[in-house]
C-alpha cells in the first residue's frame, strides 16, 4: 500500500510539471521568433496579433484537478501504509 501511495503521490505531479514545462517551452520558442503565442489554438502567430495569456489550469482543468486528486489519494495511501500494523 505504501509503494502504490508513493507512486500516486509523485507520478501525477511529475507529469503535470512536464506538461507545463513543455507548454512553456513552446510559448517561449514562439516569443523568441518574434511571434505571439495563441494559448487556445496552441500555435504561434507571427502576425501582429497579440493573444491574451490563458493559464494552464484554465486550458487543462481535468489534467490539473485529476492529477491533484490522484496525489491526495496517494498521500492518504501513504499515511494508511505507514499506520498499518505489520
Amino acid at each position: 500500500m505504501l509503494r502504490a501511495g508513493l507512486i500516486l503521490l509523485v507520478v501525477p505531479a511529475v507529469l503535470l510539471m512536464a506538461g507545463y514545462m513543455y507548454d512553456l517551452s513552446l510559448a517561449d520558442a514562439c516569443l523568441e521568433q518574434g511571434g505571439s503565442w495563441d494559448y487556445l489554438a496552441v500555435q504561434c502567430d507571427v502576425a501582429e496579433a497579440k493573444h491574451p495569456f490563458v493559464p494552464f489550469m484554465v486550458r487543462h482543468p481535468l489534467w490539473v484537478n485529476g492529477g491533484m486528486l490522484l496525489s491526495v489519494v496517494g498521500l492518504l495511501l501513504c499515511i494508511a501504509g505507514l499506520y498499518r500494523r505489520r
